[in-house]
């Protein structure tokens, strides 16, 4: 048995003496409390996040929306006929690809026109899978709108109808399209502003609805929805150098949209009859918002038997007869009055309701081209 030096004896003897006395004295620190000290409460949990209920509820309502009007949206996606220069045989190659929404039960489907312009044939795709070959009913290149018709059965439901003209700057809007390819996408936003104008030279889309709900390309022809799923616009074009979204997206307003698909569907070309008169949207939803009801005339042909509104030198705008019915149907708005004037044909007479200071009178018109 090897016997251990007395040396390392005495220092494994003062190395336990020094931990013990460390521990001890650890232990001394860590219990000591000064008198009359309680027990310190122990920390409070995390506070847990509170969700807000209206908060909830306007995602459940936006949920409710998409899965309610998806299956009403499509993605077109076109081509075009070419032929090569050099062998002179013809083949097709793709174009490019939209969206688009049902407008009736009868297969007719609403888009834009620049996103069939120039296809020789587009294929409509359904949300359940399902593909058809589509055919163009008209086309209208001065409000970027065009229809297409498929024939099918268990055709998805048409959109709701909203309205354009009760909108207000701050109002919640949805977008659903297939921007990018990216099929039956939702995004969300709010009417940034009115009655934009979009375009240059011959070509100026006038009323535009202008939002921040993101709208890229493949997005046009889309639906733009009120926060009751309800259609209030066709989303149309972005305003973007990069070609992206960036915030400036601009729709045709449904008040548009209404006057002018029944007409292509019929007729297959869009040409509205005119009453010769001078109006402004702007100026007369202005003057909607104030309580105006009716049709503010700025300018009339001399002959035409109506007293147009006038301008002061002050800027100031002093408003002459205003058109309050055609036919006894009442035209509270620049948008009822066209709509009434787009279901008759150049040449037909029409009964207008005028009103000023001195009461009202009937003017019977004579429509005309144009306008």
């Amino acid at each position: 048995m090897a016997r251990t030096h007395p040396w390392k004896r005495a220092l494994v003897t003062f190395a336990a003496i020094i931990a013990l006395g460390l521990g001890l004295g650890l232990g001394v620190e860590i219990g000591r409390r000064l008198p009359g000290e309680a027990d310190a409460p122990p920390p409070p949990p995390p506070a847990a996040i509170a969700v807000r209920p209206e908060g909830a509820e306007a995602e459940a309502a936006t949920i409710a929306v998409f899965r309610a009007r998806r299956d009403s949206v499509v993605s077109i996606s076109t081509s075009a006929t070419v032929r090569d220069r050099f062998t002179l045989r013809t083949g097709t190659q793709p174009l490019g690809s939209g969206s688009g929404f049902f407008w009736d039960d009868r297969g007719h489907v609403v888009t834009n026109n620049h996103v069939i312009e120039g296809a020789s044939a587009a294929v409509v795709a359904l949300a359940d899978g399902r593909t058809f070959d589509a055919r163009l009913v008209g086309r209208d290149p001065t409000h970027d709108l065009a229809v297409l018709r498929i024939e099918g059965e268990d055709l998805p439901a048409p959109l709701p109808l909203g309205e354009s003209g009760s909108l207000e700057v701050g109002q919640g809007v949805l977008a659903i399209g297939n921007p990018f390819g990216l099929d039956w996408t939702l995004t969300r936003g709010i009417v940034s502003a009115l009655d934009r104008d979009l375009g240059e030279g011959r070509i100026v889309i006038r009323g535009l609805i202008q939002t921040d709900a993101a709208i890229n390309p493949g997005n046009s022809g889309g639906p733009l929805l009120d926060n009751e799923g309800q259609l209030v616009g066709v989303n149309t074009a972005i305003f973007s150098p990069s070609g992206a979204n960036a915030g400036i997206g601009f729709a045709v307003p449904v008040g548009t949209v209404i006057r002018v698909v029944p007409q292509l569907i019929e007729t297959g070309s869009y040409s509205p009859p005119s009453l010769g008169f001078l109006f402004d949207a702007r100026i007369n939803a202005a003057a909607n918002r104030q309580g105006l009801d009716g049709v503010l005339i700025l300018d009339a042909p001399a002959g035409a038997g109506v007293e147009p509104a006038q301008m002061t030198r002050d800027g100031r705008l002093i408003p002459g007869e205003v058109i309050t019915a055609v036919d006894g149907e009442p035209v509270p708005t620049l948008d009822d009055l066209l709509a009434v004037i787009d279901r008759h044909a150049v040449g037909d007479s029409v009964e207008m309701t005028l009103r000023s200071g001195e009461g009202e009178r009937q003017v019977e018109i004579v429509l005309q081209a144009g306008g």
